[in-house]
């Protein structure tokens, strides 16, 4: 496909149109409007086709009202979606414009595979992670897949490091099965210990064939979120037992996260480094918060500082880097850890020819041998806003979910959760990007997501806390402004509550 200068240039005037107009006062649509949609999908193919002018027509009159246009709203809590900026936008569509597959590194023909790892170099620094030490850098379908490449990496090393210890030759569980591998190794048992694990997580064990019961929760009994230490040491101890420790920075309920500091990452370390355990970072809501600076938001910082400490750390782009779907990103130390896990045995067609440079092809390092070229967005965002700029915006999330805390701290309807008997002050210093509460009215509370979301201006997820219904705010987009957004937010659930008790 050729394109003129003048077809790129329509693109970005009518991307940049898109995202610039001021949000519609009621961003949701109706029920009726999505049945509507629904009930107009096509599901008799045709044999002649009605032709490409129809199509868009059809999409654009027919479909796209049944979309609910969350991600360029402000007012989207719900399911920690960030939007896609205007740069990012446009990169998405020059993505499919040019259709390269970026699996294989092929440098005299082609600089996708230089734009990943310049993009994940770029990323890398603006999470103050030094590009060098994390030359496994690769960009995902999202967290789930990146906690994938992260317990498969951690499993290989944890295996081989206890077959070293037996002075027998290494283990590899993409070489041999990890049935065989196992019992070279003088294994029984591979475990992952961690502290309320997101459900990506335990869906990356079962899909590994470590198995679901494999991840074990090792939180305290009185702050779930935080890591028991001396239960950690307990199980690292366990005989014939190999293992992976998975950190949460910021669980997608609450965003609090498991290590409180430097020194508390510093001790895991040693732990794992003793016991030959494998650390693997579950950042996808939580690593953005080592970009932080201002000491506004000095329990974040500490909260994320030591996490370079771990062997693999894995993000979502489509979160707070507010790059479109389907953007996850993974880093590792190890390499060539992936190479024994991911390599294509015996394919020539993948060959990548006399290369001059250290890249290797992101197919012999991560899952896919064909993959979109979802590094160009991130680069493009990297490049335009820079880190002043994604600091920015984070600062502006973080600003509205205080905001909307202090509010239901405040409030006579409503409970801030996880209960706590600190300070005002120091709760509110503790809030990231996500704001967990309830109605304390119980017969509200069974109701309250739905009775949100129908007031059709903002979006929230429901969830379950401690057994009971739950509310969950999740502010990533980067249009957030807790000056215009946070008086809506106050003004539903303040409608919300007066409307339960009129009735």
């Amino acid at each position: 496909m050729h394109s003129d200068p003048d077809t790129f240039s329509q693109l970005a005037s009518a991307i940049s149109g898109l995202h610039l107009q001021p949000p519609p006062e009621n961003v949701l649509p109706s029920e009726n409007i999505v049945t509507q949609a629904r009930g107009k999908l096509q599901t008799t193919l045709s044999s002649s086709g009605v032709g490409f002018e129809e199509t868009i027509r059809h999409i654009r009159e027919d479909l796209a009202p049944g979309f609910n246009g969350s991600s360029r709203s402000p007012n989207y809590y719900g399911f920690v979606t960030g939007g896609s900026t205007p740069a990012a936008a446009l990169a998405d569509n020059l993505v499919t414009i040019y259709d390269q597959n970026a699996a294989v590194h092929l440098p005299q023909e082609s600089i996708a595979t230089n734009v990943e790892d310049s993009a994940t170099s770029l990323l890398a620094q603006l999470l103050k992670l030094e590009p060098s030490q994390w030359p496994h850098r690769l960009f995902t379908t999202g967290a789930t897949a990146s906690n994938v490449l992260g317990l498969a990496c951690g499993r290989e090393y944890a295996i081989s490091e206890a077959s070293a210890h037996r002075s027998d030759p290494v283990c590899s569980v993409g070489e041999l099965g990890i049935v065989e591998a196992m019992r070279s190794a003088g294994i029984d048992k591979l475990q992952i210990l961690t502290t309320v694990p997101h459900s990506s997580l335990v869906k990356a064990a079962g899909i590994l064939g470590l198995g679901r019961a494999s991840v074990v929760d090792v939180g305290l009994p009185t702050v779930s979120h935080k890591f028991d230490l001396a239960r950690l040491k307990n199980l690292l101890e366990q005989p014939r037992t190999a293992s992976i420790i998975a950190v949460s920075a910021s669980e997608v309920n609450t965003g609090l996260f498991a290590t409180s500091g430097l020194e508390e990452m510093q001790e895991i370390r040693k732990l794992a480094d003793t016991y030959g355990a494998w650390i693997h970072v579950d950042g996808a809501f939580g690593i953005f918060g080592r970009i932080l600076t201002s000491p506004a938001h000095s329990d974040i910082i500490s909260f994320c500082a030591g996490l370079d400490l771990a062997d693999s750390i894995t993000g979502d782009g489509h979160k707070l880097l507010n790059v479109p779907y389907d953007c996850g990103f993974f880093f590792s130390r190890h390499r060539d850890i992936a190479k024994c896990v991911f390599q294509n045995p015996n394919a020539p067609y993948l060959s990548t020819g006399a290369a001059t440079d250290l890249l290797v092809s992101p197919s012999n390092v991560g899952l896919e041998n064909s993959r979109r070229l979802r590094a160009l967005p991130v680069y493009a965002n990297l490049t335009a806003y820079g880190a002043d700029g994604y600091r920015a915006m984070l600062e502006r999330q973080i600003e509205l979910s205080r905001g909307i805390a202090e509010y239901l701290i405040d409030s006579p309807d409503f409970e801030l959760l996880p209960e706590s008997d600190r300070s005002k002050e120091e709760v509110l210093n503790g809030v990231y990007i996500i704001v967990l509460f309830r109605a304390k009215d119980e017969g509200l509370n069974k109701e309250v997501t739905s009775r949100i979301k129908a007031g059709r201006k903002i979006y929230v997820s429901g969830t379950a806390w401690d057994g009971k219904p739950a509310c969950r705010f999740a502010v990533s987009n980067w249009m957030t402004d807790a000056q215009r957004d946070l008086p809506i937010i106050k003004q539903v659930l303040s409608e919300v509550v007066e409307a339960w008790k009129k009735t």
